[in-house]
């Protein structure tokens, strides 16, 4: 046997010999091909709507933020949707909706103003408590003060929320 075919050989078994150690090691998880870490046992998820708690309140974005996330599990998980009591389950609130000005120009006025939305989220893994958590999420978006916010406030939620989301998602799945 030559020389490259005893070593191509000797990194095929090693390979093999690090994944069954690696496969037989801790709780078992599934990985899909999002990158999201999910329980094997894990079959349901619920997502329960985030009721809006914060001092400026806009009607549709609790409703918004919820599909959202119920959009996302569905797309990258191929588990079970419930209405409540799901293996993996998500609930919380919506704690702060505000503008601030960012920079001042030379006039004293706000050049740039800063929209953000906080949400406090609890994430339940009933499988490895470990992966549980309770967090705050923020995401922003700047915008030209010479806009009102009703003006580009839709597209400026829209933006937040996904962002809002996929830190959500990530946090419970991918692991970051």
């Amino acid at each position: 046997m030559s020389t490259v075919l005893k070593h191509r050989a000797t990194i095929i078994i090693l390979t093999l010999s690090v994944l069954l150690v690696v496969a037989g090691c801790g709780v078992k998880i599934k990985y899909s091909f999002t990158g999201a870490s999910i329980p094997v046992e894990a079959k349901t998820i619920s997502v329960a709507t985030f009721q809006n708690r914060a001092s400026i309140v806009r009607l549709e974005l609790s409703q918004e933020l919820t599909d959202a996330l119920i959009d996302m599990c569905r797309a990258q998980t191929n588990l079970g949707m419930v209405a409540s009591g799901g293996d993996l389950s998500f609930e919380g609130e919506i704690t702060d909706y505000k503008t601030q000005p960012l920079t001042v120009s030379g006039d004293e006025q706000a050049a740039t103003n800063r929209f953000s939305i906080t949400v406090k989220v609890r994430y339940v893994n009933s499988f490895n408590t470990d992966n549980s958590y309770e967090q705050s999420f923020t995401r922003y978006q700047d915008y030209d003060s010479g806009f009102n916010l009703s003006d580009v406030e839709a597209g400026l939620t829209e933006e937040i929320v996904k962002m809002l989301v996929e830190d959500i998602f990530n946090r419970a799945f991918v692991n970051w």
